[in-house]
């Protein structure tokens, strides 16, 4: 899926077969990536230098052995079978469903299967965001006339191009992490949602931790949407400045001040951006470049693709820790190995290096406010869930994604493990100077809304 979940395919693989090289990395894979590449502030404006630009992508498989010379473990190997397991998660059992006669997919000339799925999966339209780099096994069909267009929840992936005879999907699997389908955009009393395990060639690699997920990236493109690997690439979560997110995307939103690289097509228009900061900026319609009404929302959220940055890295953080905690265990018998892991695990969880925001954030769509619904509140009605958008992301700095089925599937011990180093964390017991940025009052409101909402938060937490 292009950029976020279908790569090219690799030649010489063979269906449903992961290449033995596919190793789950050393735990340096879990450092912060190279910081992004800096702007040249020259008579008091931002000037953009070598930045990347691409929407969610997966690249090509880094094959290289873990840098600090341990031996990486096979995720197909020991114990773990990614391509022998039958996969779990929403896909899986709405596929179910339907050989079962109890779900019915409704095709739609215009979009197929598109707003069925969203539907039966609960991911919200208002979701969208929208890709014109062409990056993908289907790269023909995009362009900056026919971006493709990206849909999410906290567990669920779908890419869809007008007109493609295909649509894209990946989910999370508790246990196996990313999991992708595809499902043929053709009219028939049971479609098949198809898994698709040679999408692991290009979705495995140090940059997603060295597991089955996901990359949300950042390249230039020109005029056409052919990337332009000469300026480099970017890869994107929530520590990167804006100044070097969201090339090769299309971003609707208002963003004050702040310079971004979306909407920005070929070397004119970067160019335009140094003279003319914010040019393409805060802009709330996107009818000026391609024909909106062919999409079920006339926009790419700026809120939408900030969440789907920060959930894209979590989620593979999660994964990487299942895995190696799995093989703790089965060779060590426990998993103290994986303090370390754990630690950066935290950090991301509680946005320690989180990029501040210099201006509000606003979102053009219904994205915020549904998102913000999803819950679950304490008594005092606050969530993790509730959005920030003034100095950073979200108002209580704690991922909602440790209320994830990915999460909840992390071994006992892993758990408890975690469950101990945060509630020193919450509780200003942690001596790691990263943590101490974090305001009391944030720290106790986060400490409480868990205990509230969090059902295997251990009891010492309430003494």
């Amino acid at each position: 899926m292009q950029n976020l979940f279908h790569p090219k395919i690799a030649r010489g693989v063979s269906s449903g077969v992961l290449p033995s090289r596919c190793r789950v990395l050393s735990n340096r894979d879990y450092l912060p990536p190279n910081p992004p590449d800096k702007t040249l502030v020259s008579k008091g404006r931002c000037f953009l230098l070598v930045f990347s630009a691409l929407a969610a992508l997966l690249v090509l498989a880094d094959r290289a052995q873990p840098q600090d010379g341990s031996l990486g473990v096979p995720f197909v190997e020991e114990g773990n079978y990614y391509n022998k397991a039958k996969a779990d998660g929403p896909v899986a059992r709405l596929q179910k469903r339907i050989e079962q006669g109890q779900a019915n997919l409704k095709y739609d000339p215009a979009c197929g299967y598109l707003l069925s799925i969203l539907d039966e999966l609960k991911v919200p339209e208002s979701s969208q965001i929208l890709a014109f780099s062409k990056t993908s096994a289907q790269r023909e069909r995009i362009s900056p006339k026919t971006p493709r267009a990206i849909y999410f929840n906290h567990e669920v992936y779908l890419g869809w191009i007008p007109g493609s005879p295909t649509l894209e999907i990946s989910c999370v699997d508790p246990k196996l992490g990313a999991v992708f389908y595809t499902l043929e955009q053709k009219e028939t009393a049971k479609p098949r949602i198809v898994r698709n395990d040679q999408c692991l060639e290009c979705h495995t690699s140090s940059r997603t931790v060295g597991v089955p997920g996901y990359l949300v990236r950042s390249f230039v493109t020109d005029e056409n949407g052919v990337v332009d690997l000469g300026h480099g690439i970017s890869q994107v979560d929530h520590r990167t400045p804006l100044v070097a997110r969201w090339g090769g995307w299309y971003v609707c939103g208002t963003h004050g001040s702040q310079i971004h690289l979306g909407n920005l097509i070929g070397a004119k228009a970067f160019e335009r951006q140094k003279l003319e900061p914010n040019y393409l900026g805060n802009l709330t319609k996107l009818s000026r470049f391609f024909d909106t009404s062919k999409y079920p929302e006339p926009t790419s959220d700026i809120v939408a693709l900030m969440v789907l940055e920060h959930q894209a890295r979590m989620q593979n953080l999660i994964t990487r820790l299942n895995y190696d905690a799995n093989l703790a265990l089965k060779e060590q018998g426990d998993t103290r190995s994986l303090r370390g892991s754990a630690l950066t695990l935290l950090k991301y969880l509680l946005f320690v290096e989180e990029t501040p925001l210099a201006s509000p954030i606003n979102g053009p769509s219904g994205f915020t406010q549904w998102f913000e619904s999803q819950g679950p509140t304490d008594k005092q009605g606050r969530s993790l869930r509730q959005f920030d958008l003034q100095t950073r992301l979200f108002k209580y700095p704690c991922s909602y994604m440790i209320y994830s089925e990915a999460f909840d599937s992390l071994p006992r011990e892993m758990k408890l493990m975690i469950y101990h180093r945060l509630w020193k964390i919450l509780s200003g017991t942690d001596s790691d100077p990263a943590f101490q940025q974090i305001p009391e009052e944030t720290r106790r409101a986060i400490r409480d809304i868990l205990i509230e909402t969090k059902p295997d938060i251990p009891r010492y937490w309430t003494l």
